[in-house]
């Protein structure tokens, strides 16, 4: 049984034998002083008023009924506070819990039966992807891992917005690029691409196509937006496949005009009402609805919005049957999240159906000092080359090891140490460290068959017991990074656990201990299992060597 279990199990009994009704929820915090034990509850303060007492009598109640159980050393009502005081054997059964589930330790069933569309990356094929799509890439992929770690079916997906101004842009900068290949002084067009991704695609397509498109019209613009697109694709797939994300869905804005959506959408919007007509374009009517103004859904030359366009696509997410979506986006969408929230709620679907996880930009920290990037203006670090140069794992990990809301800079120098000052390796050392010793120990013969069955009694020590207690926190962890879109609170756990073995590693003789070595043997063999399990949710190694 897991630690707060165990004590709301034995305070619901108390609660019961005072005669006073026990709520759904009792919570169960961890102090942060030793000296108020390993749990405490504030469950009198909740229901003084009900049981006609202060909290500090109540709480003295509780204690009173709960001192002497074998599960704790200690029970004691500090003030309106029930502190509770752990016995060592309480703490062995949660690692022998641990070590028997194995793999599966972690894992919830709250999602079982339903599915969950994570949607991130989403960005235009209008040139390779960057360390800026990293974060999103990185989250995205993180949280469809926590999610599945719940029991929830994910389906991982790309929209394509393979329509519009963007791609007529993209198609005449790569025409452009051509032509000077050609040696004719071709200017880029105002607000096109000027990255140098495009030259190599340009003198390639002028060694092939020759002087077969010497003018910008509708058969240059054909050839070069379908090269275009089908280029860019190739090169997100590079860096895709490089960060090691892999998407099950891939959807294009023009298969959603293609199919109709789009229109059956506006067709939708205008029979709730929530549309109106102005200067020959078709308005949301936002401010009538909370929001601070109205917005263009159709212009007045009839094309749709981007936002007419996203609110067809979340409509088809729901008509596909997805019990959630997570859009991961970064935070400079709010308002048109604000938008896309409100059509979807006045056309009827469910407030909780849509989430967003926003996150701030990222910038890079190298010799050179802070740089910003603009695919645009070719100023970029490109996610392939960025992998190439820190590792995968590292690329990774410094992704999401800050809370999503907040700026993140990349701080190169960091991120090339190989040292213990990385956090990646701080958390991978102490897994290669377990990996070492238990090969010493089967060397030795010292490495029991059936670890889960040892005799866990020697492990009374500080440190063990904080170990263990740690090891005890992770379900939780894996529940609230999911729920909160907070994949850095299981960084924050992995190093934190780390933390507490790597004194314990050097301080503590495991091997060739007696009675000591088969339990501390378990206890590391739970931290190394906790440890893998963590890495893989994050899409980062669990190396047996390094």
């Amino acid at each position: 049984m897991r630690l707060e279990a165990l004590a709301r199990s034995a305070l619901r009994e108390a609660l019961q034998a005072l005669e006073i009704s026990v709520p759904d929820d009792i919570p169960i915090e961890r102090p942060a002083r030793p000296e108020h034990g390993d749990l405490s509850t504030r469950i009198a303060f909740l229901l003084a008023r009900e049981a006609r007492r202060s909290p500090p009598e109540l709480a003295s109640a509780l204690a009173a009924r709960l001192e002497g159980r074998p599960e704790f050393r200690s029970v004691q009502a500090v003030g309106g506070f029930v502190n509770f005081a752990l016995r060592p054997s309480a703490l062995h059964d949660v690692l022998r819990a641990v070590l028997a589930e194995g793999v599966a330790y972690g894992r919830g069933e709250e999602g079982r039966g339903k599915t969950v569309q994570v949607e991130f990356v989403s960005s235009n094929p209008t040139g390779p992807l960057t360390i800026g799509h990293l974060r999103q890439a990185a989250l995205g992929d993180v949280l469809a891992s926590l999610y599945a770690e719940l029991g929830w079916t994910c389906v991982r997906e790309y929209y394509l917005n393979d329509e519009g101004r963007q791609m007529e842009l993209l198609a005449q900068s790569l025409w452009a690029r051509y032509r000077q290949a050609l040696g004719v002084q071709e200017p880029i067009p105002e607000g096109g691409y000027h990255g140098e991704y495009l030259v190599a695609i340009g003198e390639e397509l002028a060694r092939s196509w020759g002087e077969a498109y010497p003018i910008w019209d509708e058969r240059a613009r054909a050839a070069f937006r379908t090269e275009a697109v089908s280029r860019m694709m190739a090169m997100i797939h590079e860096d895709l496949e490089a960060i090691g994300v892999r998407f099950d869905v891939w959807t294009r804005e023009g298969d959603l005009h293609r199919r109709g959506l789009v229109a059956q959408a506006l067709e939708r919007l205008r029979a709730s009402g929530a549309v109106y007509e102005k200067d020959g374009a078709l308005w949301l009517a936002g401010t009538h609805h909370g929001l601070s103004r109205d917005v263009v859904l159709v212009r007045s030359d009839g094309t749709p919005t981007y936002t007419m366009v996203d609110i067809a696509y979340h409509l088809e997410k729901h008509a596909r049957g997805f019990d959630l979506v997570v859009d991961v986006q970064g935070a400079d969408h709010v308002d048109e999240q604000r938008q896309v929230a409100l059509a979807l709620r006045l056309l009827g679907i469910p407030e909780g159906f849509l989430r967003y996880c926003l996150h701030q930009f990222v910038t890079l920290k190298g010799e050179e000092g802070i740089q910003r990037m603009s695919t645009r203006a070719g100023r970029f670090l490109r996610l392939k080359d960025l992998v190439a140069e820190v590792g995968r794992d590292v690329a990774r990990y410094f992704m999401v090891m800050r809370k999503p809301e907040s700026h993140l800079v990349f701080d190169f120098a960091l991120a090339r140490d190989t040292s213990m000052e990385n956090p990646v390796y701080y958390v991978q050392y102490a897994h290669t460290r377990i990996a070492s010793l238990f090969r010493e120990a089967a060397k030795a013969g010292e490495l029991p068959d059936d670890l889960p069955a040892v005799d866990l009694a020697p492990l009374t020590d500080p440190r063990e017991l904080a170990l263990i207690k740690e090891l005890d926190r992770f379900p939780d962890v894996v529940k609230s990074a999911a729920h909160e879109f907070a994949p850095h609170l299981l960084c924050e756990y992995l190093e934190s656990l780390s933390g507490l073995f790597h004194p314990y590693y050097a301080h503590v003789r495991v091997l060739g201990q007696g009675r000591a070595t088969p339990a501390r043997l378990a206890l590391l063999a739970g931290v190394k299992l906790v440890l893998g399990r963590g890495l893989a949710i994050l899409g980062v190694s669990a190396p047996e060597e390094m």
